[in-house]
């Protein structure tokens, strides 16, 4: 596992070179560690797809040089330990989005093969990002992938099901948005409410490292 100062009180673990299974299975155990025993002096961390930023209080960890050694060794004997499949979060979707078709014409695909394609795998949650709740899913058919528009969207309604690259993905929020619209659920990604009387990672449907499949509904 390589690691690099990331400013004074942070540093960046690498530990994995590219994206894929295993780096999502490594992914899944660091963040692990790192929820369910925080090592010392740690005020938050940030996964992404091959790392993660860790941010330490200066005065609970001074010598940060020193400390990263052991947590290295610490989360390297967590790469090692086997853990059991992440569960299988079932979302509803109804495909109606607005650029079903195009991405159908795009593929080479009727509407019905694309919305088959598209629910057929069980995906894995890479990474949450752009905003709160945003899960970049993975790994989407390569026949269904897809350039992001040229020119966002000002807003995209909160629950819209897209395609951007490589990759599947829900708007958590309403917000700006470049990727093609399939669809849409009315699952609640991100609720801030929840976060009110829970633990504020309550406020978030899904997390880095878990597994997600599309049910295909009618209406919702």
């Amino acid at each position: 596992m390589e690691w690099s100062r990331y400013g004074p009180n942070a540093v960046l673990l690498r530990f994995a070179d590219k994206l894929g299974d295993e780096a999502y299975e490594r992914g899944r155990a660091v963040a692990d560690e790192l929820e369910q025993r925080p090592p010392l002096g740690v005020v938050e961390f940030v996964p992404a797809y091959t790392t993660v930023l860790i941010e330490f209080h200066p005065r609970e960890v001074p010598r940060l040089d020193d400390w990263v050694h052991s947590l290295i060794a610490r989360l390297d004997a967590a790469l090692a330990t086997q853990r059991p499949p992440a569960p299988v979060k079932e979302i509803p979707i109804v495909y109606d989005g607005e650029d079903l078709e195009r991405i159908a014409r795009h593929s080479g695909l009727t509407v019905e093969e694309v919305r088959a394609l598209h629910s057929a795998p069980i995906y894995k949650v890479y990474v949450l990002g752009f905003s709160p709740g945003f899960p970049y899913l993975g790994d989407l058919d390569a026949r269904l992938r897809a350039p992001r528009l040229p020119n966002p969207r000002p807003r995209v309604p909160a629950g819209s099901v897209a395609i951007g690259g490589e990759h599947t993905g829900i708007y958590s929020v309403d917000s700006p948005g470049g990727w093609n619209i399939i669809g849409h659920t009315p699952a609640k990604l991100f609720d801030p409410k929840a976060a009110e009387t829970h633990r504020p990672e309550d406020a978030f449907l899904l997390k880095q490292g878990d597994r997600v499949k599309f049910v295909a509904v009618r209406e919702a």
